[in-house]
């Protein structure tokens, strides 16, 4: 199982955001750092196929980004989560999980599941626009999990949510990295710290570190070593 990137790039117009970056990432948690404008949601964008590539390629086990079979075995949180205010909770992941083609039984039986792990069992006859921002990210969480994908791209899956939320969704997602690619981007230090065995530091559209740090030592203090600026924390 592997997560194959090579050379990829992207331009809008002058700016090049993905300058010729290559990864092969394998199961387990993988950690990507950087501030604004960085080029993270552009290359986790590209990975998930919403944007087509200026140059290079993306595959995962030898299927091309583009193929059904390929997206059937992706899971993806968008940083700006969209939702439809008027559906409760239940009925969106309901939607969610027959666009990812779920028959009826598998959804229903997935989406009670899933409520539970995110802890929306209670408010799953609410309408969504009724959630707090915290609420709408744990539904946003729950959808990326509807096909137990074996690629899971989170963008921030941790905004939003209160200090004790985000342990939870922590050791939910360490758990998850056990048997799929997970890639995480954040601009929380500690998220990373706490749970991937592999950190990306992206600077300027390019990879500019790629391993693990010293464990010895605090990440936020590794960060700043290898990148010169701070990054935030929680």
């Amino acid at each position: 199982m592997e997560l194959t990137i090579d050379r990829l790039s992207k331009q809008f117009g002058p700016k090049i955001a993905v300058d010729r970056v290559s990864l092969r990432l394998a199961p387990g948690v993988t950690g990507l750092l950087g501030p604004n404008g960085a080029g993270k949601t552009t290359l986790m964008r590209l990975v998930c196929g919403i944007l087509k590539p200026t140059a290079g390629m993306v595959s995962f086990d030898g299927q091309d980004v583009g193929s059904e079979e390929y997206r059937a075995g992706l899971g993806y949180l968008p940083q700006d989560f969209g939702y439809y205010p008027d559906f409760t909770g239940r009925d969106f992941l309901l939607y969610m999980a027959a666009m990812k083609g779920l028959d009826k039984a598998a959804a229903r039986r997935k989406s009670d599941e899933l409520l539970a792990v995110v802890g929306l069992s209670d408010v799953q006859k609410k309408k969504v626009k009724t959630y707090s921002g915290g609420m709408r990210q744990r539904l946003g969480i729950a959808q990326a999990l509807l096909n137990d994908p074996k690629l899971l791209v989170l963008d921030e899956p941790t905004a939003g949510l209160d200090p004790k939320e985000r342990v939870r969704f922590r050791d939910l997602i360490a758990t998850l990295g056990r048997d799929s690619v997970v890639l995480l981007s954040t601009h929380i230090v500690s998220d990373v710290e706490h749970i991937a065995g592999r950190v990306l530091i992206m600077k300027d559209g390019q990879i500019v570190h790629d391993g693990a740090w010293d464990k010895h030592e605090d990440l936020e203090k590794f960060y700043l070593a290898q990148f010169g600026e701070e990054a935030d924390h929680a």
